[in-house]
């Protein structure tokens, strides 16, 4: 079906549909929000600034490392930085869901694009390349994602004391888990092997002679070029 404004929707159905879609992800980022929270809190911030944090920014990839940079005195300048660095993938995210937008008010679009994440994205993504048209399914996939974050933050906040180390539960495995059952879902067969094994290399190449975090936001424009040159032939 192509992509045009007479058959992009915005529903109450695709937002109930993108809301049962991501209610198992919502589990296990609740698991990981547990720890960010309580990360938080040994790096000396407050219940309500571990809160406000998920809220305000709901990256937690650039969460994590803002929690590894933090010292006293705070630098906010790096950590400004690292966090932009880290969340330069969002554009790229944003660019492949354009088609769908572009026909959408802009209040629309955006209050959708602040509840934008990785596994919702992801989710989304399949729903449109398997001829879904209903744009309302990233906010309705990202929502109880958002509640699930935020509230696991201040949850794992508030645990701190009683749970110092996350890791022996397990909890710290619930963020790759995550992705890995993300990407089982959007195999597409042989077709992927070039974006994906490309992207892996360069993401390992450059975590090993970079460091920062430079290799999500290099590694996610590899694999993205990639699939482009692929999808061109």
């Amino acid at each position: 079906m192509t992509i045009s404004k007479e058959n992009i929707r915005f529903t109450r159905m695709g937002l109930l549909a993108g809301a049962r879609r991501s209610l198992p992800l919502a589990v296990s980022v609740f698991a990981y929000g547990l720890v960010f929270g309580m990360l938080a809190r040994q790096a000396g911030l407050s219940v309500l600034e571990a809160l406000l944090m998920s809220g305000l920014v709901n990256a937690g990839s650039s969460q994590f490392v803002a929690l590894g940079l933090w010292s006293t005195p705070v630098p906010i300048g790096m950590i400004v930085l690292m966090t932009l660095v880290v969340n330069l993938r969002h554009v790229l995210m944003g660019a492949a869901l354009r088609p769908w937008f572009t026909w959408l008010p802009a209040s629309t679009t955006y209050t959708s694009l602040f509840f934008l994440g990785d596994e919702n994205w992801a989710l989304t993504v399949r729903e449109f390349d398997a001829g879904g048209r209903d744009a309302a399914f990233l906010l309705g996939s990202g929502l109880p994602l958002f509640v699930a974050w935020v509230s696991s933050a201040a949850v794992g906040a508030i645990l701190a004391t009683s749970l110092p180390d996350p890791a022996r539960w397990g909890l710290d495995f619930a963020f790759t888990a995550t992705f890995v059952a993300l990407l089982i879902g959007m195999w597409k067969g042989r077709a992927s092997l070039l974006p994906w094994g490309i992207a892996a290399s360069v993401a390992f190449a450059s975590a090993h002679w970079l460091g920062g975090q430079w290799h999500i936001v290099l590694g996610g424009l590899a694999g993205s070029l990639a699939g482009a040159w692929r999808d061109a032939d």
